[in-house]
């Protein structure tokens, strides 16, 4: 019987995209963000119509966050934990049952409409579900209590993807109700835990190769608990009562404790890495996301809530989500941790897409949505046929 997640995986004679969680999540993930976004424009302009039960924007939102960003949050647990409790990973088949109940939860949210409520809202559950409990085995049996938190806020995104159901069958325009405003916070949540960890550490580990200057400061020191704290706080008003003055103040300063939390991370000495500013780049977007928002609350007249809420989803989520994307393919694969040109240039069209979208929401009837979307679909599908090949093959003695 295989003792270590290498022997386990040489084992396997299946598909090598089952050898690991990243493998299939990551890559179906980056194909959907692509595939769901080109069908969301098709369905604006008319030229198409899902028979789903959500409106178009609610189904793009939905797609986005429970969708690809619920790919994404898997294949990474399901590569993080077996490091974190010592436990062998899931491969094979059943790594290939929970890759199917995601596929089949995009399935029966873009066909709902000939589907009852319950059953497309069950299907679509199932997933987050089954891999909260597959967590949760993990936790336990390694005795790993520190990361229950993480298991907590996967909890509250399938808590939030429930409530966007339920908002939709009931005629509220989800892709503005609590459910989406509760998982996004969700997955900031785990930014703020998870990037606390490994921006500041990737950071120092790059900077004593290269043997010079000051570096950044541990992770999770008395000021780091503070922030998530006040994160936790900050997003629960924003999530209740995103138009309440109070929740504008606070999320205010919530852009600025974020802000010195990622200044003590020397992120200006990694210009010469896109694998390690691509980062501290996305990371700075919660701040930034978090200071439109209260702007977006405060004075609605400057900036609409829709564009600064996309700081958030289409910026640090989508950023950081393609950050950790290219730097765990790279480093499980066993290629050196560097960005070539082609990680860049995806990179470059995700910073793009969040540019044009702040202009669309600005100045509307510049294509700047047209071009926020092109920019999406290259980002993603660029991941796809530059990481594919390494997701989809593994060496084999």
């Amino acid at each position: 019987m295989p003792a270590t997640s290498a022997e386990r995986m040489r084992a396997w004679q299946g598909p090598a995209l089952l050898t690991y969680g990243f493998r299939p999540f990551f890559l179906l993930g980056a194909i959907w963000a692509a595939l769901a976004m080109a069908l969301w424009v098709l369905m604006l302009a008319g030229l198409i119509a899902l028979p789903t039960r959500f409106d178009p924007v609610s189904w793009h939102g939905h797609a986005f966050l429970f969708g690809y960003l619920g790919a994404v949050i898997a294949g990474f647990l399901l590569t993080a934990v077996p490091n974190w409790t010592g436990r062998l990973p899931v491969t094979g088949w059943w790594l290939g049952g929970l890759v199917a109940l995601w596929a089949a939860g995009r399935v029966a949210v873009m066909t709902s409409a000939l589907l009852p409520v319950w059953a497309a809202l069950a299907v679509d559950l199932a997933f987050p579900l089954a891999l909260g409990a597959v967590i949760l085995r993990e936790i336990v049996a390694g005795r790993n209590w520190r990361n229950l938190v993480v298991l907590g806020l996967l909890a509250v995104f399938t808590l939030a993807n429930l409530i966007f159901h339920v908002e939709a069958a009931r005629g509220v325009y989800a892709a503005q109700g609590v459910g989406l405003r509760l998982g996004v916070s969700s997955v900031i949540g785990m930014i703020a835990l998870i990037g606390g960890r490994i921006v500041p550490s990737f950071t120092r580990n790059w900077l004593v190769k290269r043997g010079a200057g000051p570096l950044p400061a541990p992770p999770m020191q008395r000021l780091d608990t503070a922030v998530l704290l006040a994160t936790l706080a900050a997003l629960l008003l924003w999530s209740a009562a995103p138009e309440a003055p109070v929740t504008g103040v606070a999320l205010m300063g919530l852009a600025a404790l974020h802000a010195v939390r990622l200044a003590r991370w020397t992120g200006h000495r990694t210009g010469a890495e896109p694998l390690v500013w691509v980062l501290h780049v996305a990371y700075a977007l919660i701040p930034l996301g978090a200071l439109c928002l209260g702007i977006a609350g405060l004075w609605p007249g400057i900036l609409p809530a829709a564009a600064a809420q996309h700081v958030w989803m289409a910026g640090a989520l989508g950023l950081m989500t393609l950050a950790v994307m290219t730097r765990a393919t790279l480093g499980h694969t066993g290629q050196a941790l560097t960005a070539n040109r082609a990680t860049v240039a995806i990179y470059g069209a995700l910073i793009g897409s969040l540019v044009a979208r702040l202009v669309a929401g600005s100045a509307p009837g510049a294509l700047g949505h047209e071009i926020s979307a092109l920019l999406w679909i290259a980002a993603f599908a660029g991941f796809a046929v530059a990481y594919g090949p390494a997701l989809c093959t593994i060496k084999r003695a």
